[in-house]
């Protein structure tokens, strides 16, 4: 029967070790069911496998993995499991400001939202030539909304 297990990374590289692993995964045919990566959890992720070994095998020479922690029991993951709905506080013309990454105190004009991939597409407003960059949606905060009239214009 399948466990589940929590994996250390370094925070921040949890996508990263999980895209890796997802490769070696596949590569040796390991007994792996599920990944969970929760948005609210830094630094850890979670496994469905049949033992702790096969995912052992998988993150072995990993950058940013640290290692597998230990079983975790599904009643104490179980609220990361629930669906809910969030709701997009961006709009397409808002003023934001940049709070994580290499563009971190940055403000910029949203250009586009991709809700399915959960980015945003900026152009920095203090830039010599507008670039658009893509930066994930919890990595901006609203800094001023679009007004009522350049929303009528849209």
């Amino acid at each position: 029967m399948a466990k589940i297990f929590a994996v250390r990374t370094t925070t921040g590289r949890e996508s990263q070790v999980i895209d890796k692993l997802l490769l070696k995964i596949r590569q040796l045919g390991l007994s792996v069911y599920a990944i969970l990566k929760p948005r609210e959890v830094k630094g850890y992720f979670f496994v469905e496998a049949d033992n702790a070994d096969d995912i052992n095998k998988a993150i072995y020479g990993v950058t940013h993995s640290k290692g597998v922690i230990g079983e975790v029991r599904l009643d104490e993951i179980k609220h990361f499991l629930s669906t809910t709905v969030e709701q997009v506080k961006i709009n397409t013309g808002d003023i934001v400001e940049i709070v994580s990454g290499p563009f971190k105190g940055e403000r910029a004009r949203v250009q586009r939202i991709t809700k399915a991939k959960e980015e945003v597409i900026v152009e920095l407003l203090e830039a010599a030539v507008p670039i658009p960059i893509t930066v994930k949606l919890d990595s901006v905060r609203v800094v001023k909304e679009q007004d009522a009239e350049e929303k009528e214009s849209d």
